[in-house]
């Protein structure tokens, strides 16, 4: 059992580490979140609940201890929301609406880093699907006594086997599956990042051919609960930044990055505050066919 000090919202706080609403090593239910991953003491099974303000959660598996002694980091006890100072009229209203949003910390890269690599310059739904299929294919049923067709990932030596046909059948195209296949061959090197400051967790990453700053960001948010790890890349975000914050639907990289200067330290928090608002820019073509979305 654990009491924050503070709010916390357990869903929008694990909420990122969701991939899909069928993630298979992640599930719901009335009051509590699972989760099923790969500790480096082995395969956990997590289940947390929250009510009145008290977290209780239980553990099985080899990973089981390990995931318990890291339950408040994953809920935000490393993240000091406090720190954090709305600059505009728009990031205000939502910070002052969602007092329980914390950055989780995983402390675990490769089970965040492999599924935002298979996102890469695909829709979600594409990524997701592949996700799915590829974990239910080549992980293993989560321990303990958990929702029906809960699974841990794939240890790194199993990614490296996957052959190219179910590649393909999972509709990884060979840039996004040779990136996975080189991520999990460097496996305990970028392990290492998660206990990095963000400059050096980034460089370990992006050391690997493949891994840019879309998905360093995308990836080190979640392992590291880095406030300041800013998405740059993205098809659609500085788009939404821009007309949230000053009208301007065709903002660039470089214009989001200006109009996020004032969060230095937590632009990550401003941005996913922003996207909580739900000001995005009203749609004028339309949607992207499959596989048009660039990001690296």
């Amino acid at each position: 059992m654990w009491r924050p000090v503070g709010p916390v919202d357990l869903g929008l706080t694990v909420g990122p580490l969701r991939r899909g609403p069928a993630d298979p090593t992640f599930r719901t239910a009335p009051g509590a979140v699972w989760r099923a991953s790969r500790t480096p003491a082995g395969p956990a099974t997590l289940r947390v609940a929250q009510q009145a303000g008290e977290v209780t959660a239980e553990a099985w598996g080899p990973g089981a201890e390990w995931m318990l002694d890291r339950l408040p980091e994953l809920l935000g006890s490393a993240d000091d929301p406090a720190a954090f100072v709305p600059r505009h009229r728009l990031v205000h209203a939502s910070h002052r609406r969602r007092p329980g949003l914390r950055l989780t910390r995983t402390g675990l890269v490769l089970e965040t880093l492999i599924p935002t690599i298979l996102e890469q310059k695909v829709t979600t739904d594409e990524a997701y699907r592949a996700w799915r299929r590829l974990v239910r294919q080549y992980g293993e049923p989560a321990p303990g006594p958990c929702p029906p067709e809960l699974y841990v990932m794939p240890d790194p030596r199993t990614w490296t086997l996957v052959p190219s046909w179910d590649w393909h059948k999972a509709g990884v195209d060979a840039k996004r599956s040779a990136t996975v296949i080189r991520a999990a061959r460097a496996a305990a090197r970028l392990e290492e990042a998660a206990a990095m400051e963000l400059p050096a967790a980034t460089a370990r990453l992006e050391a690997v051919p493949g891994i840019g700053p879309w998905t360093s960001a995308e990836t080190l948010q979640r392992s590291n609960g880095a406030p300041d790890a800013v998405t740059t890349g993205d098809l659609h975000l500085p788009g939404i930044v821009g007309y949230a914050l000053a009208g301007d639907r065709n903002a660039d990289d470089a214009a989001m990055l200006e109009l996020l200067a004032p969060y230095a330290g937590q632009r990550h928090r401003a941005a996913r505050l922003v996207l909580l608002s739900g000001a995005v820019p009203p749609r004028r073509t339309p949607r992207m066919p499959r596989g048009d979305i660039g990001r690296l």
